[in-house]
């Protein structure tokens, strides 16, 4: 079988929340290189950037329909996440803050997707 072949094999199998937890990882996996990355290396920093900032808005967009299943509360509290994490990536690129504070919030929600009690890697 083909590499590309089990990969869809697998995107099809797994879970939503596997799917999620699977984006978290590589976003996060890109955040880490990004912070490990030469400052001067805009390219990297800007795309891991954009590519975090952009998953929260989708998590915000589908948290702000009314016919999302969770809890009000969790809903509302993953569109306070999302605007905290547009304002604080701008203070990454402009180099008034570090990446660790988006990576640990990554961390966090991976560990809550997996159900584990430790920290989840990236």
């Amino acid at each position: 079988m083909s590499l590309r072949a089990y990969q869809q094999a697998a995107q099809r199998s797994e879970s939503p929340r596997d799917a999620e937890l699977r984006l978290f990882g590589q976003v996060t996996r890109a955040l880490v290189d990004a912070a490990e990355a030469p400052e001067d290396d805009f390219k990297t920093r800007i795309e891991a950037l954009d590519w975090n900032r952009r998953l929260w808005s989708a998590l915000a967009t589908d948290c702000s329909d009314e016919n999302n299943t969770l809890p009000q509360a969790v809903r509302a509290q993953i569109i306070s996440l999302s605007i905290w994490v547009s304002r604080h990536s701008s203070l990454v690129m402009r180099k008034q803050d570090t990446f660790d504070a988006l990576i640990d919030v990554n961390r966090m929600i991976m560990q809550g997707l997996s159900g584990r009690s430790e920290a989840a890697a990236a």
